[in-house]
């Protein structure tokens, strides 16, 4: 199984989803971690997962590239949705990332994104540019890595 890929099938118009494996994985997912902190300069960023048995690994993987690029991230660990938009919002942070999958069958799982105030960001808003780093795997150096915590709001 390669994460190396010339279209990552997992960006869909308003969030990230797709199988575990070839169209999702850690690699990936610290990959869209990292081109996250790059295209949207979030400076603090609140992650948060669902129950599935793979959203601690991949939410892990995004905090390692979030941090790579020099995000600092807000852990709130396990919790819906709607929580990671409110820390977005209650913390001032400018991005929230949600592991989870919805409402999708078992070997699948993905990614919601919000930007500051816990607006969606769709491909205008920059997930395009997001998915094209990712794709590309050629990040810009950065000054320091971000730092990480856990909160419970």
């Amino acid at each position: 199984m390669t994460d190396t890929v010339q279209r990552l099938t997992c960006f869909k118009a308003y969030d990230v989803r797709g199988r575990l494996g070839e169209e999702l994985n850690a690699g990936i997912c610290e990959r869209i971690g990292r081109a996250f902190a790059q295209v949207m300069q979030p400076g603090t960023v609140v992650t948060g997962r669902d129950i599935r048995a793979t959203s601690a690994e991949l939410q892990a993987a995004l905090i390692a590239g979030l941090t790579a690029g020099g995000a600092d991230v807000i852990d709130i660990g396990l919790c819906g949705t709607e929580e990671v938009y409110f820390a977005t919002d209650h913390y001032g942070a400018g991005g929230g990332l949600m592991v989870t999958a919805s409402h999708n069958p078992i070997d699948y799982n993905g990614i919601k994104m919000v930007q500051a105030g816990a607006r969606p960001i769709s491909g205008p808003e920059g997930l395009d540019a997001i998915h094209d780093l990712a794709a590309a795997n050629d990040f810009a150096p950065v000054a320091a890595p971000g730092t990480q915590r856990r909160e419970d709001p």
